[in-house]
């Protein structure tokens, strides 16, 4: 093997703060590299579903864009954080959408709440957090995605996170199901806030 093959430059955008006004730089970026490695599938995390909303605008529509909102009751009994309009929108463009349980925040959470402490779940998601809010968010929508048999664990995917509102990060991820958390692999930081 020559040295030049030993590795490749890839760009990676640092946003200077971490938030919503990244969305369209970080969509952008992810079309991008979507585009250059051949990946068939963006996750994009999605409460409200205005971030699956911009990244079809963005987004090759050649590419299945996946939204990924927060589990029913999350904020509150029976509430959930995206209006049915917005889903049924969404699903006639052909963005499938997935409702489903926090992967870092299940039982764990209960039992928190309940016993004020931690558990193995919730640690991780505050160890995922030092590289960024949005860095947890894309791996965990990946494990979410793959427990639904909506992506597969042999077939990189491009997860996209954020800050709470819209998108700041990207990563390149070879899935995992949840209970084999360990066999996820993160390929490429496409990008991340450096400043969170």
């Amino acid at each position: 093997m020559n040295e030049l093959s030993q590795y490749v430059d890839v760009p990676c955008r640092y946003f200077e703060k971490q938030g919503p006004s990244n969305t369209k730089k970080v969509l952008d970026a992810v079309s991008k590299r979507a585009e250059a490695l051949s990946i068939r599938k963006v996750l994009v995390a999605s409460h409200s579903g205005s971030t699956a909303f911009e990244a079809l605008e963005i987004i090759d529509p050649d590419i299945q864009i996946i939204a990924v909102t927060g589990v029913t009751g999350f904020k509150e009994p029976n509430s959930q954080s995206l209006p049915e309009e917005a889903r049924k929108e969404l699903e006639s463009k052909g963005v499938q959408v997935l409702t489903a349980q926090h992967a870092f925040g299940g039982v764990g959470r209960a039992v928190r709440n309940k016993l004020s402490t931690f558990q193995v779940d919730e640690i991780m998601a505050y160890t995922l957090r030092t590289f960024g809010h949005g860095t947890k968010v894309a791996i965990e929508l990946t494990l979410m995605a793959a427990d639904a048999g909506l992506v597969r664990t042999d077939e990189d995917v491009i997860s996209v996170g954020g800050s709470r509102k819209g998108a700041d990060t990207a990563l390149v991820i070879k899935p995992a199901n949840t209970h084999n958390f360990f066999d996820l692999k993160v390929r490429q930081v496409i990008c991340k806030p450096s400043g969170f």
